[in-house]
This record gives C-alpha cells, sequence and structure tokens, in this order.
C-alpha cells in the first residue's frame, strides 16, 4: 500500500502546504463492520490542517478520489477515512505480486542468528516442557530462515552433575544390567526410571535417619545414598575410568532415546554443545573481569559483579574455592559460541523461570565490553498446563513427551475414524494421517498462544476439525487439494479485464496478499503464535469463499473459473509453506 503512503502525503502537502515524513500517515486495514479495504488514521495530520478530524478526513478522502485512479470512494468515520479500492486494484496485485513464483521468498539479508534450544538434562526423558521448548525453538529457527537470516540451531545438553550420578548409582546399585535392548524400553526412560528409584530410596534412607534423632536437613546431607552420589561425581571429575565408561554408556542410552523423539516431533539441530566440555569455561571471563574492574573479590577470594545500580543485585561468579557457578559457565559458553560462528544474534529458547538469570547474564557481557552482547535475546516462554486427570504420566508428575504424543496420535486415530472419509486410504496413508493430524493438533495448539503466556493445553481441544486448531487447517488444505483434482487445475494467468469479483474475493486477495508481512511481523517479534493466528484467519476465510461462490468445479472454463481457482491454489501453497514453517505437515486428503 506504498501508493497510498505517497498519496497521502502529497495530499497533505496541496492542501495543508506542511512535507510529511511516512511515519505520519498511519493506514490499516478498513474494520470489517466498515465499507471500503484500507483506512487512514488522519489524527496525526489535524496538527498541520488546524481542522477537525472529520473535515480533515473529508479533504483528503475528496483529493485521493479525484487524483488517484486506484481510489474509487471513501467515507469518514471521526478521524478514520475508510477507502474504497478498484477491483482493477486488486486483479493486478493478485496477478502480478501474489501469482508470482517469488511470492513470499525473501532473500538472504546476510545475517546469522543462532538459536538454542531443548537443553535436555541426561537423567530422565524429555517431557511437556520440553515439547513446547522445542517447537518454539525449530519454528522460530525456521521463521528467521525464512525472512533471510542464515540460522544455526544448536542444543546445550547438561550431561553432567549430580543428577546424572544419581541415575549411575541407582543402576548400579539396583539395574542387575539391565539394557534398552532387555528392557525393551527407551533408552531416556530406562535412565529415567533409575533417577526415580534413586529418589525413592534417598527418601527412604532419610526417614530412617530422622526416626533415628536426626533433623531433615541433617538426614538429607547424611544419607549414605548421597554420599555416594557425590563421591561419584568427584570421580568422574578427577576422571575415574570406570566411572566415565559408565557415564558414557548411560549418557548413550539417553541420546538415543531422545532421538527418537526428537526425529517424532520433526525438530533438528545443526550443533551440540555439552555441558561436560563447558562446565570449567568462563573463568577466563572472571580474569578478564577482574582485569577491567568489572567484578570485584571478597576477602574470601569469591569473585562478585554488583549490579545494585541497575536495579539488581550482587551476583557471585566465581566461588571462594575457584569453582565455577553456572553463570560462570555461561559466560564462557557464550564467548566459546561467538568464536564458533560469529553470529549477529543469539536466542536462547529458555522458560521464564529464568528470567533473572538471563538479564544478570546480558548485563554482565555487555559491560565486560562484548561486542556482540546487544544481539543476545532471551525468548522467555510460560509453563504448560493440562487439565487435571486428562492425562497421566509414567511417575506421575511430569507428562512424559512420547506418552503426549502416542496419546495425540490416538485420538487423532479416534476423530478420524469417526469422520469415515478415508476408506480407500491404505494401512500405512492412515497411519501416516493419524500421525500428522495428532502431531499438527499438539503443535499448533502450543504455537498459537504467545510465547510469554502461561497456557493450558486440553488434547481433545486441539483436535476439533471445526475449531481453532491445527486438523481445522490441515483439512483446508485437503479439501483445497481435492477440489483442484476434481477440477484438473492447470495454472494459467489471470486477467486483468475480469470483473465482478465478490467481496470475499477481495478479501482472499487481501488476506493472501499480507502473507511476506505477517512473516516479517512474527519474525521481528520472535513470535510464531502470529503466524499460526494468520493461517487460521485465511484457511477460515477460505471456508467462507468455498461456501458463497458458485461451485467452482461445476463452473463453466473461463475467466472467472480461472481466476477462482488459483485463488484456490495459492490459498493451498500459503497454508503450506507457513504451516511447514511452525513443523507441520499439510496433508494431500484427508
Amino acid at each position: 500500500m506504498n501508493f497510498i503512503i505517497t498519496a497521502a502525503q502529497k495530499a497533505v502537502l496541496e492542501l495543508y502546504s506542511t512535507e510529511v515524513e511516512e511515519s505520519v500517515i498511519n493506514i490499516q486495514e478498513t474494520r470489517k463492520e466498515f465499507e471500503g479495504q484500507v483506512t487512514i488514521v488522519v489524527f496525526p495530520v489535524t496538527k498541520f490542517s488546524k481542522k477537525s478530524p472529520e473535515q480533515t478526513a473529508n479533504e483528503i478522502g475528496a483529493y485521493l478520489q479525484d487524483n488517484v485512479a486506484e481510489v474509487t470512494g471513501f467515507n469518514v468515520v471521526k478521524g478514520f477515512l475508510n477507502l474504497s479500492l478498484a477491483e482493477s486494484y486488486f486483479l493486478n496485485l493478485f496477478n502480478k505480486q501474489v501469482l508470482s513464483a517469488d511470492f513470499g521468498i525473501i532473500p538472504p539479508n546476510g545475517k546469522k542468528v543462532m538459536v538454542e534450544y531443548s537443553s535436555p538434562n541426561t537423567n530422565k526423558p524429555l517431557h511437556l516442557g520440553h515439547v513446547r521448548n522445542n517447537l518454539l525453538g525449530y519454528s522460530v529457527s525456521e521463521l528467521l530462515k525464512a525472512n533471510g537470516y542464515d540460522v544455526v540451531k544448536v542444543n546445550l545438553v547438561n550431561d553432567r552433575g549430580i543428577h546424572i550420578c544419581k541415575s549411575m548409582l541407582a543402576w548400579q546399585k539396583w539395574g542387575n544390567g539391565e539394557t534398552p535392548e532387555s528392557s525393551g524400553l527407551k533408552g531416556d526412560h530406562l535412565v529415567g526410571k533409575y533417577y526415580v528409584i534413586f529418589d525413592k530410596e534417598y527418601k527412604k534412607e532419610i526417614e530412617g535417619l530422622k526416626e533415628a534423632g536426626q533433623t531433615e536437613e541433617e538426614a538429607k546431607k547424611n544419607a549414605p545414598l548421597i554420599k555416594a552420589a557425590q563421591h561419584m561425581l568427584q570421580q568422574w571429575e578427577a576422571g575415574d575410568a570406570e566411572v566415565i565408561a559408565l557415564w558414557e554408556k548411560m549418557n548413550g542410552w539417553v541420546y538415543d532415546g531422545f532421538n527418537v523423539t526428537y526425529k517424532t516431533l520433526g525438530v533438528d539441530f545443526d550443533k551440540f554443545y555439552y555441558e561436560s566440555n563447558t562446565y570449567l569455561l568462563g573463568k577466563d571471563t572472571v580474569e578478564e573481569g577482574l582485569a577491567k574492574g568489572v567484578f570485584f573479590k571478597k576477602e574470601d577470594g569469591s569473585v562478585w559483579i554488583d549490579l545494585t545500580a541497575d536495579g539488581l543485585d550482587q551476583k557471585l561468579v566465581l566461588r571462594a574455592d575457584g569453582t565455577s557457578v553456572y553463570i560462570t559457565q555461561d559466560l564462557g559458553t557464550a564467548e566459546m559460541k561467538y568464536d564458533d560462528f560469529g553470529m549477529d544474534e543469539s536466542i536462547y529458547v529458555v522458560g521464564n523461570e529464568q528470567d533473572y538469570h538471563f538479564k544478570v547474564l546480558f548485563l554482565i557481557l555487555e559491560k565486560l565490553g562484548k561486542s556482540w552482547a546487544n544481539g543476545l535475546y532471551h525468548l522467555s516462554y510460560g509453563m504448560v498446563d493440562l487439565p487435571n486427570g486428562k492425562m497421566k504420566s509414567r511417575e506421575g508428575t511430569v507428562v512424559d513427551a512420547d506418552d503426549l504424543i502416542a496419546s495425540m496420535v490416538a485420538t487423532a486415530r479416534e476423530k478420524t475414524v469417526e469422520l469415515g472419509k478415508i476408506n480407500d486410504f491404505s494401512e500405512a496413508e492412515r497411519e501416516a494421517l493419524y500421525q500428522n493430524i495428532g502431531l499438527g493438533a499438539l503443535k499448533y495448539f502450543l504455537l498459537k498462544v504467545e510465547p510469554k503466556k502461561r497456557l493450558l493445553f486440553n488434547p481433545a481441544e486441539s483436535i476439533d476439525f471445526q475449531g481453532h486448531t491445527g486438523p481445522f487447517i490441515q483439512y483446508t488444505h485437503a479439501r483445497i487439494k481435492s477440489l483442484l483434482s476434481k477440477a484438473e487445475y492447470h495454472f494459467a494467468a489471470g486477467s486483468a479485464e475480469f470483473s465482478g469479483i465478490m467481496e470475499v474475493e477481495l478479501e482472499m486477495i487481501q488476506q493472501l496478499a499480507k502473507y511476506p508481512e505477517e512473516l516479517a511481523i512474527a519474525a521481528k517479534a520472535y513470535s510464531p503464535a502470529s503466524l499460526a493466528n494468520y493461517l487460521y484467519e485465511l484457511a477460515k476465510l477460505f471456508n467462507k469463499f468455498y461456501h458463497e461462490v458458485p461451485p467452482i468445479v461445476k463452473t463453466e472454463a473461463g475467466e472467472a473459473k480461472q481466476f477462482r481457482l488459483n485463488l484456490c491454489k495459492k490459498t493451498a501453497d500459503i497454508i503450506y509453506s507457513g504451516m511447514k514453517i511452525l513443523g507441520i505437515t499439510s496433508p494431500e486428503r484427508m
């Protein structure tokens, strides 16, 4: 709509003898209850016109109608100037821009961005919170790619520490040599099983010590199991060959299990970092900070930074005994990642319980004078809740990702069979469809909500074929593909001479034309939610179009039929490409 902005600038110049910047001309889509397609908000112009908003709008509207061929009429509602545009404008927009082969394809912008997501612990399987994290990280990466960025997807795996030793120790004591192969369990589930066993046995020891007269705090510290786990951690840090071998074996099981879940979810990574390789990093950064006067040392030898002037607090960056704290490691890892890839931006996809940590981390790096610090961003997201009783996990505390996916696919199977439209599908086609619908429902439901918001995930609601859901959009895509097949569609350029466009068709062209802008908006906000909601509105509008226009397949060949088939094809293309960015498959048949 740049021509409207330019014409409005010219109107202000000629009517009020004032040159105004583009930013003064605020244009938006006309609200559905008013006539027109484009609205100019004239309030900012009244300071130059020295007239009421209504009078200003009427004067600008009359000027545009007289001087701009595409403007066929206008109406004024308070300070809002609603413009009606000619059919020929929309046909030209559709035929020359929307139908072009490169529509929605944004060329490389020369910038590199890293997206770090997933970041699991190797002592348990992925759970529902990880699912939201993985889907957000993947879709933000794909959004940025679609906007011309060179994207590096990384996964920083927490593969060391006391929690890993707990699983290892429990397996040593009670595992009897059990393996994923002998148990039939995925490796991550097997290791998670022993983490739970450790916890149960540890609690028994605590209760026994409390009965013997110790306080709860004393019992927690003195329980033989926790002491043994701490000793194992010390052995690991000392490089004990036996402990390292067990650690490598059990982590190997976990990675095999994770990879199955990642493949099912459809997420991938370009680079894995491991905390076992990064936990000693950052000490050089601390020395650098001391030399620059950014950090200070206390009498006990511990190193701190004072952030009280920035509205935060004092933060420990190195213990008195010279060992790292978590932020020490993060400082070093941030430096290493930049050295490895030299990216312009680095996005950390981490839950909102870490908001304060990332404020501190980014501020420290800024104070250290790191040139890349202002390109760091924490994509904070809220927790995911389930309605009580809807789905149980193996341990009854968190919802396992594999269980969740299996449940979604089972619900998709049940709902699809109820509809009874897949009788001619082979067994393999049916299973692929159930998988696509189940995962599409899960992904769309988790992505359609702004990342920062906590959300309530209702599995049954997510697979409603008529609701604000992934399956509704998938079904719309399949419906269009069926229509195009029945009509034996072949592309042919539309004619600008075609007349008699229905109102719903004008709406369709406008909605389709917004796709590149919607991609840009979603990428700028790191929010797949805005793209997800755009695709829903497009699918909803297509269904309105489908019911209001004459039956397309039965219409005789001609300009009207070709135009409508082109509209259908472009709608399917945009749904397919947009859903793919969200990590969702759009089936050809449903």
